[in-house]
Protein backbone atom coordinates (compact mmCIF):
# COMPACT_ATOMS: atom_id res chain seq x y z
CA UNK A 1 0.00 0.00 0.00
CA UNK A 2 1.14 3.60 -0.65
CA UNK A 3 3.00 4.89 2.49
CA UNK A 4 3.02 8.91 3.01
CA UNK A 5 6.25 10.43 3.55
CA UNK A 6 6.00 10.56 7.15
CA UNK A 7 5.51 7.05 7.08
CA UNK A 8 8.65 6.99 4.62
CA UNK A 9 10.81 9.19 6.77
CA UNK A 10 12.17 12.57 7.43
CA UNK A 11 15.21 14.05 5.68
CA UNK A 12 18.07 14.52 8.86
CA UNK A 13 18.36 18.16 7.17
CA UNK A 14 14.92 19.35 7.82
CA UNK A 15 14.54 17.38 11.57
CA UNK A 16 18.24 19.41 12.43
CA UNK A 17 16.43 22.69 11.11
CA UNK A 18 13.23 21.96 13.40
CA UNK A 19 15.69 21.37 16.45
CA UNK A 20 17.20 24.35 15.72
CA UNK A 21 14.16 26.64 15.26
CA UNK A 22 12.44 25.65 18.85
CA UNK A 23 16.07 26.54 20.54
CA UNK A 24 15.71 30.36 19.08
CA UNK A 25 13.53 31.52 21.89
CA UNK A 26 16.32 30.25 24.90
CA UNK A 27 19.10 31.46 22.47
CA UNK A 28 17.59 34.77 22.05
CA UNK A 29 17.29 34.91 25.75
CA UNK A 30 20.75 34.23 26.03
CA UNK A 31 21.64 36.82 23.65
CA UNK A 32 19.63 39.51 25.45
CA UNK A 33 21.55 38.60 28.66
CA UNK A 34 24.80 38.74 27.31
CA UNK A 35 24.13 42.40 25.75
CA UNK A 36 22.60 43.46 28.79
CA UNK A 37 26.23 42.10 30.78
CA UNK A 38 28.76 43.14 28.33
CA UNK A 39 27.67 46.01 26.51
CA UNK A 40 27.34 50.05 27.79
CA UNK A 41 24.18 50.66 29.98
CA UNK A 42 22.54 52.75 27.42
CA UNK A 43 22.06 50.38 24.95
CA UNK A 44 19.21 47.80 26.28
CA UNK A 45 17.85 43.98 25.54
CA UNK A 46 14.16 44.84 25.60
CA UNK A 47 14.52 44.19 21.93
CA UNK A 48 15.61 41.00 22.01
CA UNK A 49 13.77 39.98 24.86
CA UNK A 50 10.48 40.89 22.48
CA UNK A 51 11.89 38.73 20.35
CA UNK A 52 12.25 35.75 22.02
CA UNK A 53 8.91 36.23 23.38
CA UNK A 54 7.10 36.46 19.75
CA UNK A 55 9.24 33.74 18.42
CA UNK A 56 8.34 31.17 21.51
CA UNK A 57 4.53 32.27 20.55
CA UNK A 58 5.04 31.13 17.21
CA UNK A 59 6.98 28.14 17.72
CA UNK A 60 6.77 26.30 21.09
CA UNK A 61 3.75 25.27 23.43
CA UNK A 62 1.75 27.45 25.86
CA UNK A 63 3.95 26.56 28.83
CA UNK A 64 7.22 27.14 26.75
CA UNK A 65 5.85 30.64 26.09
CA UNK A 66 4.80 31.65 29.43
CA UNK A 67 8.73 30.53 30.18
CA UNK A 68 9.85 32.48 28.03
CA UNK A 69 7.79 35.35 28.65
CA UNK A 70 8.76 35.09 32.70
CA UNK A 71 12.77 33.97 31.85
CA UNK A 72 12.78 37.52 29.86
CA UNK A 73 11.06 39.59 32.47
CA UNK A 74 13.12 37.60 34.91
CA UNK A 75 15.91 38.28 33.54
CA UNK A 76 15.17 42.01 32.58
CA UNK A 77 14.32 43.04 36.25
CA UNK A 78 17.48 40.72 37.15
CA UNK A 79 19.81 43.90 34.80
CA UNK A 80 17.64 46.31 36.30
CA UNK A 81 19.48 45.47 39.94
CA UNK A 82 22.58 44.78 38.55
CA UNK A 83 22.30 48.31 36.75
CA UNK A 84 20.78 50.01 40.13
CA UNK A 85 18.30 51.12 37.58
CA UNK A 86 15.18 50.77 40.29
CA UNK A 87 14.54 54.09 40.33
CA UNK A 88 15.31 54.88 36.51
CA UNK A 89 11.27 55.91 34.73
CA UNK A 90 12.86 54.71 31.35
CA UNK A 91 13.73 51.17 32.51
CA UNK A 92 10.22 50.88 34.02
CA UNK A 93 8.74 51.82 31.14
CA UNK A 94 10.54 49.08 29.13
CA UNK A 95 9.79 46.70 31.65
CA UNK A 96 5.83 47.57 31.19
CA UNK A 97 6.24 47.37 27.54
CA UNK A 98 7.75 44.10 28.04
CA UNK A 99 4.79 42.83 30.36
CA UNK A 100 2.59 44.09 27.69
CA UNK A 101 4.39 41.70 24.68
CA UNK A 102 4.28 39.11 27.18
CA UNK A 103 0.83 39.12 27.86
CA UNK A 104 0.36 39.48 23.28
CA UNK A 105 2.63 36.29 22.90
CA UNK A 106 0.09 34.22 25.04
CA UNK A 107 -2.67 35.20 23.57
CA UNK A 108 -0.79 34.56 19.85
CA UNK A 109 0.33 31.35 21.03
CA UNK A 110 -3.32 30.40 22.06
CA UNK A 111 -4.36 31.88 18.50
CA UNK A 112 -2.21 30.01 16.71
CA UNK A 113 -2.79 26.62 18.35
CA UNK A 114 -6.34 27.08 17.40
CA UNK A 115 -5.75 27.40 14.11
CA UNK A 116 -2.72 24.61 14.05
CA UNK A 117 -5.72 22.37 15.32
CA UNK A 118 -8.18 23.39 12.39
CA UNK A 119 -5.42 22.97 9.87
CA UNK A 120 -4.38 18.98 11.87
CA UNK A 121 -8.29 18.36 11.33
CA UNK A 122 -8.55 19.84 7.82
CA UNK A 123 -5.62 17.65 6.97
CA UNK A 124 -7.35 14.38 8.53
CA UNK A 125 -10.38 15.04 6.31
CA UNK A 126 -8.35 15.53 2.99
CA UNK A 127 -6.54 12.06 4.16
CA UNK A 128 -10.02 10.34 4.21
CA UNK A 129 -10.83 11.88 1.20
CA UNK A 130 -7.69 10.20 -0.21
CA UNK A 131 -8.07 7.11 0.91
CA UNK A 132 -11.69 6.92 -0.61
CA UNK A 133 -10.42 7.99 -3.89
CA UNK A 134 -7.00 6.40 -3.61
CA UNK A 135 -7.58 2.45 -1.98
CA UNK A 136 -4.33 1.15 -0.56
CA UNK A 137 -3.08 -1.36 -2.69
CA UNK A 138 -2.85 -4.89 -1.83
CA UNK A 139 0.58 -5.97 -1.30
CA UNK A 140 0.10 -9.04 -3.85
CA UNK A 141 -2.04 -9.75 -6.34
CA UNK A 142 -2.04 -13.37 -7.88
CA UNK A 143 1.78 -13.61 -9.08
CA UNK A 144 2.43 -9.98 -8.96
CA UNK A 145 3.91 -7.84 -5.98
CA UNK A 146 2.99 -4.18 -5.56
CA UNK A 147 4.00 -0.69 -4.08
CA UNK A 148 3.05 2.25 -4.61
CA UNK A 149 4.44 5.84 -3.22
CA UNK A 150 2.38 9.34 -3.45
CA UNK A 151 3.90 12.36 -2.42
CA UNK A 152 2.23 15.31 -2.81
CA UNK A 153 4.10 19.01 -3.77
CA UNK A 154 2.67 20.54 -0.50
CA UNK A 155 3.11 19.60 2.77
CA UNK A 156 -0.10 20.39 4.16
CA UNK A 157 -1.70 18.72 0.90
CA UNK A 158 -3.10 14.95 0.80
CA UNK A 159 -4.82 14.66 -2.25
CA UNK A 160 -4.35 15.74 -5.67
CA UNK A 161 -5.01 14.65 -9.91
CA UNK A 162 -2.24 11.61 -9.28
CA UNK A 163 -4.03 8.57 -9.65
CA UNK A 164 -2.92 4.33 -9.67
CA UNK A 165 -4.82 1.68 -9.38
CA UNK A 166 -4.84 -1.92 -9.65
CA UNK A 167 -7.00 -5.18 -9.70
CA UNK A 168 -6.51 -8.87 -10.72
CA UNK A 169 -9.14 -10.06 -12.99
CA UNK A 170 -10.03 -12.98 -15.50
CA UNK A 171 -7.06 -11.33 -18.06
CA UNK A 172 -4.39 -10.76 -15.64
CA UNK A 173 -3.56 -8.25 -13.10
CA UNK A 174 -4.76 -5.13 -14.68
CA UNK A 175 -2.56 -1.56 -13.76
CA UNK A 176 -3.58 2.31 -14.18
CA UNK A 177 -1.88 5.24 -13.42
CA UNK A 178 -2.93 9.00 -14.49
CA UNK A 179 -2.54 12.31 -14.26
CA UNK A 180 -5.21 14.56 -14.22
CA UNK A 181 -4.73 18.19 -15.77
CA UNK A 182 -5.06 20.86 -13.09
CA UNK A 183 -5.41 21.08 -9.20
CA UNK A 184 -7.59 21.46 -6.67
CA UNK A 185 -11.29 19.68 -6.02
CA UNK A 186 -12.38 18.99 -9.82
CA UNK A 187 -9.14 17.47 -10.00
CA UNK A 188 -9.71 15.09 -7.24
CA UNK A 189 -13.28 14.67 -8.93
CA UNK A 190 -12.30 13.59 -12.06
CA UNK A 191 -9.13 11.09 -10.56
CA UNK A 192 -12.38 9.36 -8.57
CA UNK A 193 -14.74 9.11 -11.98
CA UNK A 194 -11.56 7.88 -13.77
CA UNK A 195 -10.75 4.97 -10.66
CA UNK A 196 -14.91 4.23 -10.43
CA UNK A 197 -14.76 4.08 -13.91
CA UNK A 198 -11.36 1.73 -14.39
CA UNK A 199 -12.68 -0.63 -10.77
CA UNK A 200 -15.72 -1.55 -12.79
CA UNK A 201 -14.84 -1.94 -16.57
CA UNK A 202 -11.27 -3.72 -15.80
CA UNK A 203 -12.92 -6.99 -14.84
CA UNK A 204 -14.62 -7.50 -18.18
CA UNK A 205 -13.42 -5.33 -20.99
CA UNK A 206 -12.05 -8.33 -23.00
CA UNK A 207 -8.62 -6.49 -23.97
CA UNK A 208 -6.75 -3.06 -23.53
CA UNK A 209 -8.41 -0.98 -26.10
CA UNK A 210 -11.58 -2.17 -24.93
CA UNK A 211 -10.77 -0.97 -21.41
CA UNK A 212 -9.02 3.04 -22.91
CA UNK A 213 -12.33 3.07 -25.07
CA UNK A 214 -14.67 2.20 -21.88
CA UNK A 215 -12.10 5.10 -19.60
CA UNK A 216 -13.22 7.68 -22.11
CA UNK A 217 -16.33 7.22 -22.82
CA UNK A 218 -16.62 7.23 -18.82
CA UNK A 219 -14.46 10.29 -18.59
CA UNK A 220 -15.96 12.32 -21.62
CA UNK A 221 -19.69 11.60 -19.84
CA UNK A 222 -18.34 13.52 -16.53
CA UNK A 223 -17.05 16.08 -18.35
CA UNK A 224 -20.43 16.95 -20.14
CA UNK A 225 -21.97 16.81 -17.26
CA UNK A 226 -19.90 20.10 -16.09
CA UNK A 227 -21.85 23.51 -17.68
CA UNK A 228 -18.38 25.03 -18.33
CA UNK A 229 -18.15 26.81 -21.57
CA UNK A 230 -15.49 26.61 -24.37
CA UNK A 231 -12.19 27.29 -22.87
CA UNK A 232 -12.41 26.92 -19.50
CA UNK A 233 -10.96 24.66 -16.83
CA UNK A 234 -13.76 21.95 -17.23
CA UNK A 235 -13.91 21.84 -20.70
CA UNK A 236 -10.11 21.95 -21.24
CA UNK A 237 -9.77 18.80 -18.49
CA UNK A 238 -8.17 16.05 -19.54
CA UNK A 239 -6.20 12.92 -18.16
CA UNK A 240 -2.91 11.10 -19.19
CA UNK A 241 -3.23 7.86 -18.31
CA UNK A 242 -0.89 4.35 -19.18
CA UNK A 243 -2.74 1.03 -18.32
CA UNK A 244 -1.29 -2.17 -18.14
CA UNK A 245 -1.98 -5.58 -18.12
CA UNK A 246 0.30 -8.61 -16.92
CA UNK A 247 -1.15 -12.13 -17.40
CA UNK A 248 -0.89 -15.40 -15.51
CA UNK A 249 -0.06 -17.70 -18.02
CA UNK A 250 2.54 -15.23 -20.31
CA UNK A 251 5.89 -13.98 -19.58
CA UNK A 252 4.81 -10.65 -21.01
CA UNK A 253 3.32 -7.40 -20.45
CA UNK A 254 0.58 -5.48 -22.52
CA UNK A 255 0.22 -1.42 -21.91
CA UNK A 256 -1.74 0.82 -23.46
CA UNK A 257 -0.26 4.72 -23.66
CA UNK A 258 -2.94 7.64 -23.45
CA UNK A 259 -0.48 10.70 -23.36
CA UNK A 260 1.48 9.17 -20.37
CA UNK A 261 5.17 8.92 -19.63
CA UNK A 262 6.45 5.48 -20.52
CA UNK A 263 6.97 3.03 -18.20
CA UNK A 264 10.15 1.02 -17.35
CA UNK A 265 11.31 -2.11 -17.68
CA UNK A 266 13.22 -3.26 -14.75
CA UNK A 267 15.56 -6.01 -15.98
CA UNK A 268 18.71 -8.41 -14.36
CA UNK A 269 19.94 -4.86 -13.41
CA UNK A 270 18.92 -3.71 -16.87
CA UNK A 271 16.25 -0.75 -17.26
CA UNK A 272 14.54 -0.19 -20.28
CA UNK A 273 12.00 2.42 -21.43
CA UNK A 274 8.97 1.06 -22.90
CA UNK A 275 8.07 3.60 -25.64
CA UNK A 276 4.54 3.04 -27.22
CA UNK A 277 5.04 2.57 -30.86
CA UNK A 278 1.78 4.79 -31.58
CA UNK A 279 1.07 6.56 -28.34
CA UNK A 280 -3.33 7.68 -28.06
CA UNK A 281 -3.99 11.22 -27.19
CA UNK A 282 -4.94 11.41 -23.55
CA UNK A 283 -8.45 10.41 -21.61
CA UNK A 284 -11.17 12.79 -22.69
CA UNK A 285 -9.52 13.94 -26.09
CA UNK A 286 -11.02 10.38 -27.64
CA UNK A 287 -12.10 12.38 -30.68
CA UNK A 288 -8.43 12.26 -32.02
CA UNK A 289 -8.53 8.35 -31.73
CA UNK A 290 -8.75 7.23 -35.55
CA UNK A 291 -7.33 4.03 -35.78
CA UNK A 292 -8.07 2.21 -32.09
CA UNK A 293 -5.70 2.11 -29.07
CA UNK A 294 -2.68 0.72 -29.57
CA UNK A 295 -0.93 -2.27 -27.54
CA UNK A 296 2.46 -2.64 -26.73
CA UNK A 297 3.90 -5.72 -26.24
CA UNK A 298 7.21 -6.52 -23.78
CA UNK A 299 8.79 -9.84 -21.99
CA UNK A 300 8.47 -9.64 -18.43
CA UNK A 301 9.62 -12.82 -16.84
CA UNK A 302 10.03 -13.35 -12.72
CA UNK A 303 11.71 -11.37 -10.97
CA UNK A 304 11.09 -8.54 -13.52
CA UNK A 305 9.67 -4.92 -11.88
CA UNK A 306 7.42 -2.47 -13.64
CA UNK A 307 7.92 0.47 -12.84
CA UNK A 308 4.75 3.25 -13.50
CA UNK A 309 5.04 6.90 -13.46
CA UNK A 310 3.85 10.61 -13.18
CA UNK A 311 5.41 13.36 -14.86
CA UNK A 312 5.88 14.94 -11.27
CA UNK A 313 8.77 12.58 -10.95
CA UNK A 314 10.62 13.30 -14.34
CA UNK A 315 9.93 16.89 -14.37
CA UNK A 316 11.21 17.54 -10.49
CA UNK A 317 14.31 19.63 -11.08
CA UNK A 318 17.73 20.39 -9.36
CA UNK A 319 18.67 23.99 -8.24
CA UNK A 320 19.99 24.12 -11.55
CA UNK A 321 16.88 23.22 -13.04
CA UNK A 322 17.96 19.95 -14.64
CA UNK A 323 15.20 17.49 -14.66
CA UNK A 324 15.60 14.42 -12.85
CA UNK A 325 17.23 11.64 -14.76
CA UNK A 326 15.19 8.65 -13.44
CA UNK A 327 15.97 6.36 -15.78
CA UNK A 328 19.75 6.72 -14.79
CA UNK A 329 18.85 7.05 -11.03
CA UNK A 330 16.55 3.76 -10.59
CA UNK A 331 19.26 1.45 -12.41
CA UNK A 332 21.44 1.08 -9.58
CA UNK A 333 18.13 0.28 -7.52
CA UNK A 334 16.75 -2.30 -10.10
CA UNK A 335 17.34 -5.37 -8.07
CA UNK A 336 15.74 -4.07 -5.17
CA UNK A 337 12.40 -5.33 -3.44
CA UNK A 338 9.57 -2.85 -4.78
CA UNK A 339 9.25 -1.14 -1.34
CA UNK A 340 12.80 -0.49 -1.23
CA UNK A 341 13.31 0.82 -4.53
CA UNK A 342 10.84 3.60 -3.63
CA UNK A 343 12.07 3.97 -0.22
CA UNK A 344 15.38 5.15 -2.77
CA UNK A 345 13.90 7.60 -5.47
CA UNK A 346 11.49 9.36 -2.43
CA UNK A 347 14.47 9.94 -0.78
CA UNK A 348 16.39 10.65 -3.96
CA UNK A 349 13.68 12.96 -5.03
CA UNK A 350 13.56 14.51 -2.11
CA UNK A 351 17.40 15.31 -2.05
CA UNK A 352 17.50 15.86 -5.88
CA UNK A 353 15.15 18.73 -5.40
CA UNK A 354 16.59 20.12 -2.17
CA UNK A 355 13.32 19.10 -0.16
CA UNK A 356 10.87 21.21 -2.48
CA UNK A 357 8.92 19.85 -5.19
CA UNK A 358 6.63 21.59 -7.61
CA UNK A 359 4.09 19.13 -8.57
CA UNK A 360 2.30 15.80 -7.15
CA UNK A 361 4.14 12.46 -7.46
CA UNK A 362 2.77 9.19 -8.12
CA UNK A 363 4.67 5.76 -8.80
CA UNK A 364 3.32 2.13 -8.73
CA UNK A 365 5.54 -0.82 -9.02
CA UNK A 366 4.63 -4.39 -9.93
CA UNK A 367 7.10 -7.11 -9.81
CA UNK A 368 6.25 -10.93 -11.65
CA UNK A 369 7.43 -12.88 -8.62
CA UNK A 370 9.36 -15.92 -9.38
CA UNK A 371 7.56 -19.39 -10.06
CA UNK A 372 4.73 -17.89 -12.13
Amino acid sequence: MARSPEERGVPYSAGARAKLLLALPALLLFVGLLIGLFTPRDIRPDAVFATAMVAAAALLSLRGTVLTAVGACAIYVGLMVDFHALRDTTAYSELTSLVAVAAFAVFLNRLLSRRAHQLVQVRSVAEAAQLAVLHPLPRHLGHVTLESLYLAAAAEARIGGDLYEAIRTPHGVRLLIGDVRGKGLLAVQTAAALLSAFREAAHDAPDLPHLARRLETSISRHASQYPGVPGSEIAERFITALLAEIPDDEPVVRTVTCGHPPPLLLHRGGVRKLDSAAPSPPLNLGMLVSDGYHVDLAPFHPGDQLLLYTDGVTETRDRSGAFYPLADRVRSWSEEAPHQLLDHLHRDLIAYSGGELDDDIAALVARRRPGR
